[in-house]
């Protein structure tokens, strides 16, 4: 539990495509904390946008920084979107500032806080009365020659396939330089816990309560039956190779970044324990009440 602790700058996370309420939930949003004497900023990239959306008024009240300072030097950020928004904040926020997480749409399994019941929730944070989960992320590594030539982080997942629909790639997956398997079909999920209710799930997965230290290996469309769902230790390091020289194979990050995937290269996987994320969780929000809310997981139809 946090407390004591004074939010000033406030920045506010987009989602990146346009929503239909956006003029009015910025235009209250800014109103109702500027009320509470705060420095609301958001993204440079956002001015355009909001200067058509929002009344003049409402728009010159707001400030406009570079990602650099948004991410590293605000006192809160209010991910305001959905999950993918989420997703996009938690690979580049500094892990000291705390995220409030609002979903806007349907679904939204990460986010915390609905669009019915954040502003009373952000009461409750301002006045230092929260709780922060740290949350560690997972990175990927793309290795050539022994060469680092890229690296990502991730909170959910990343996914292996191919460019082309319905185009098989074959696949050599390892775990601490023991063979697991080699694997034919459309590609293959590795996903930490957190986004074990994600595309893992949607592909067979098993559903893994956020708390437990694994990684989830899920084969996706495999061409054998013996090739099912698995569940390794969070300290488990993984090595991915490319078993045939493919060059329209790629790897995507957490469903938002692209990475070329050849079969000169070598892809390790493995949590990152310098990465963490502060993300202030809802108290009356727990991970079955969110299954049975938004999967209607075992929830009785009467």
């Amino acid at each position: 539990m946090a407390n004591n602790k004074e939010f000033e700058d406030i920045a506010i996370v987009l989602k990146p495509s346009n929503y239909e309420d956006l003029s009015n939930t910025i235009t209250n949003l800014v109103r109702w904390l500027k009320r509470r004497n705060k420095t609301i900023i958001f993204l440079e990239k956002e001015m355009d946008r909001l200067e058509k959306s929002l009344p003049l008024s409402i728009f010159k009240q707001v400030l406009f920084k570079n990602e650099k300072d948004v991410f590293k030097k605000s006192h809160l950020i209010i991910s305001l979107g959905g999950d993918g928004t989420l997703l996009g904040v938690c690979r580049k926020v500094d892990p000291n500032i705390p995220v409030f997480g609002v979903n806007l749409g349907r679904l939204g399994f990460i986010t915390e806080f609905s669009k019915a019941d954040f502003y009373e929730k952000l009461n409750v944070v301002f006045s230092g009365k929260f709780t922060i989960r740290k949350q560690q992320l997972f990175k990927v590594s793309i290795f050539k020659k022994d060469k680092e030539i890229a690296k990502k982080h991730f909170l959910n997942d990343i996914v292996f396939n191919k460019k082309a629909i319905a185009r098989m790639l074959t696949i050599s997956v390892s775990s601490d330089s023991e063979h697991i398997y080699n694997l034919s079909g459309d590609g293959l999920i590795i996903s930490s816990t957190v986004g074990s209710t994600a595309y893992s799930l949607a592909a067979g997965g098993a559903i893994v309560h956020p708390s437990v230290n694994a990684i989830l290996l899920t084969p996706i469309c495999p061409h054998s039956l013996t090739h099912r769902p698995l569940v390794v230790s969070d300290q488990s390091k993984l090595t991915v190779q490319l078993v045939d020289n493919d060059r329209d194979a790629v790897i995507t990050v957490d469903g938002q970044i692209v990475l070329e995937f050849d079969k000169g290269h070598e892809v390790k996987v493995e949590k990152d324990i310098r990465k963490k994320i502060s993300l202030i969780v809802n108290d009356e929000r727990s991970f079955f009440h969110t299954l049975k809310e938004k999967f209607v997981h075992g929830k009785s139809e009467r």
